[in-house]
């Protein structure tokens, strides 16, 4: 059994635990930095090392057209290419599906679609999708589904499903079939297969893909086709009843979530693992995530009371704020980026000079702020592990 669950709260579904993966333990509720290209923009994995990331999320759909599944197998695997020892979760492409809509084409065997890159066209199965995966040397294997773009009809949204979960087990069935064990640093371990739940707002269709996932059997279970187009208040909704459609014993994955708020909420709702562009993204246009003060202090939160610790579940948005550096007021504030911070230079460099960096768009600039937003949702799931 992969996942554990080590504590529940006792006012919400939110729960810790351990998932087990060939390259090491998952401490649960954990958030997942996007290195979709094989690298988290404008960081070393250094970098992440120091911020102290458990896994990385990497994307099949672009890997495979630059530089080639098979060339990153031939060096060793998608660890060994970008000097990463902890493990990987890959995206089937099956979010591709739903974002390049204009250049694709689906089909019961699988969706043609041409290269954003050079315009070529490629074909691909979800049997492919699993190989690439397993050629890439994913730790997190995801099967490949169709995302649908929300709002959309139910008849439409019924043959998703269907096609979704047939999908679903081609994959599970060519995952076993063909996986080959790998020995080195893995103590024969395997990969993890992940099915993914659809269904769009509808109910009875978001059970019944639960419930033919689980009758697949998976490893886990991500919550896919939420955050594309759904207001946060309908987004909960879904969350609220098909957590409980999904087995106790296996980690429960909500894709592409979110803004810090979203997390938390999720959360409570029985969610253990979350990925979103947001903070690298919103890192690249000056927008910094901040604690308040008595919340952002890692050795301070130790000591402060469990009331104060619950505050972080209870009231979400409360506990930080953000700010656009690139605006003209922090011209001239010249205390620091982050005076908490565990990097020096986000200790040492002020908001003045970070937000000159932005004005003459000097490549520093994105390095300091993606460090200072992924040190704040990495900590942000610190806190909500103490917190259950």
């Amino acid at each position: 059994m992969s996942y554990r669950r080590l504590k529940q709260s006792k006012s919400s579904k939110a729960r810790r635990g351990q998932l087990t993966t060939r390259r090491g333990v998952l401490e649960t509720p954990f958030f997942m930095p996007i290195a979709t290209k094989a690298a988290v923009k404008s960081l070393t994995y250094e970098d992440l090392q120091a911020l102290e990331a458990q896994i990385v999320l990497s994307n099949t759909y672009h890997l495979m057209l630059k530089p080639g599944n098979s060339l990153i197998k031939k060096v060793g695997g998608l660890h060994h290419f970008m000097n990463w020892d902890k493990p990987i979760l890959t995206d089937s492409g099956g979010f591709q599906v739903f974002s390049l809509s204009k250049i694709r084409k689906i089909t019961e065997e699988g969706v043609e679609f041409r290269s954003h890159i050079d315009g070529s066209k490629h074909f691909i199965k979800p049997e492919d999708s699993i190989q690439i995966q397993l050629d890439l040397g994913s730790d997190i294997v995801m099967a490949f589904d169709e995302c649908v773009e929300l709002p959309a009809k139910k008849e439409y949204l019924e043959k998703s499903v269907e096609l979704t979960t047939r999908w679903a087990k081609r994959c599970q069935e060519y995952f076993v079939s063909n996986l080959r064990k790998v020995t080195n640093n893995t103590k024969t371990r395997q990969p993890l297969l992940f099915g993914i739940v659809q269904g769009g707002l509808d109910k009875g269709l978001r059970k019944k893909s639960a419930q033919d996932l689980v009758s697949i059997g998976f490893d886990g279970y991500a919550i896919g086709g939420l955050s594309v187009g759904e207001s946060e208040k309908e987004m909960y909704k879904v969350l609220d009843y098909i957590t409980d459609e999904l087995p106790e014993d296996k980690p429960r994955y909500l894709m592409g979530v979110g803004r810090p708020e979203n997390i938390i909420n999720a959360v409570k709702r029985g969610v253990d693992m979350f990925d979103c562009v947001i903070p690298t993204r919103e890192a690249r246009h000056g927008r910094l995530y901040l604690w308040r003060d008595g919340l952002r202090n890692y050795k301070r939160l130790r000591k402060v009371t469990k009331t104060k610790q619950l505050n972080i579940l209870n009231n979400p948005k409360s506990c930080y704020k953000t700010i656009n550096i690139t605006s003209e007021k922090y011209s001239k504030k010249f205390e620091p980026i982050n005076a908490e911070s565990k990097f020096p230079v986000l200790r040492n460099y002020t908001k003045a000079y970070l937000r000159h960096l932005f004005s003459v768009n000097e490549p520093l600039a994105i390095r300091l702020a993606t460090l200072n937003n992924l040190e704040f949702y990495l900590g942000l799931m610190e806190k909500i592990r103490r917190a259950i």
